[in-house]
């Protein structure tokens, strides 16, 4: 496990640890063990230099001396450093991602599937920049890039959705990548129209009915002419 540094800017100070980069990133995601993520015997201003951080200084900014109360609020609201291998993975991963999502939902002029090994090649030669971003949002900048040297497009599913008004606000977030239209209705529910990639339908409606339990009213609509 590579062991890495962790560091958090208050009132001007600098406040470092040294942890196992997976454990403090699973500690970042609410998921991990500050125990098991911790590899440093304290807090340090320097930790190169072996500077530690005064018990004043970390009271003052931490509200308290104990140190996986503050190696925690390090990780979790500090920047901890990842190695060049861990980013090429990560970079991978995420490529690997939103080429994924091409093959299950693009097709080509005859309505056949392109395989990833297609798709990854023409990404490289429209040089298309994977970022950050989640996948589902790259997919489109992706296929909009290739469509100049492939004949590819999204197969959709137009819908239509009725949703109660107390989900409203917590469904609005996963509908916005795929709306066309809205209109809030006199009772205060919402109706959206949506075009869905067909292989991302399954995991949208999992997501809407964790939240609705099933209290969603959904319509088959003829795609637009």
């Amino acid at each position: 496990m590579a062991k890495v540094m962790a560091r958090l800017k208050i009132k001007g100070k600098t406040y470092e640890i040294r942890v196992d980069l997976d454990e403090a990133l699973k500690v970042k995601s609410g998921k991990g063990d500050i125990i098991s993520a911790l590899d440093s015997p304290q807090v340090y201003t320097d930790i190169k230099k072996g500077n530690v951080a005064p018990s004043s200084d970390l009271k003052e900014a931490f509200g308290t001396t104990d140190l996986y109360e503050i190696a925690k609020k390090i990780i979790v609201s500090g920047e901890v450093q990842k190695t060049q291998e861990f980013r090429d993975a990560e970079k991978e991963s995420k490529i690997k991602q939103v080429i994924n999502l091409v093959v299950k939902n693009a097709v080509d002029q005859n309505g056949r599937p392109y395989t990833e090994e297609r798709i990854r090649r023409a990404a490289e030669e429209v040089h298309f920049n994977f970022d950050s971003r989640p996948a589902e949002q790259q997919m489109q900048d992706l296929i909009t890039k290739i469509q100049t040297i492939l004949p590819i497009r999204i197969e959709t599913k137009r819908i239509k959705l009725t949703i109660p008004p107390q989900y409203t606000g917590q469904v609005y977030g996963i509908l916005k990548d795929f709306k066309e239209s809205e209109d809030w209705l006199p009772n205060g529910s919402l109706s959206v129209i949506l075009n869905i990639p067909s292989g991302m339908q399954m995991d949208f409606y999992t997501k809407l009915n964790n939240i609705t339990h099933g209290a969603v009213q959904s319509e088959e609509l003829p795609e637009k002419k």
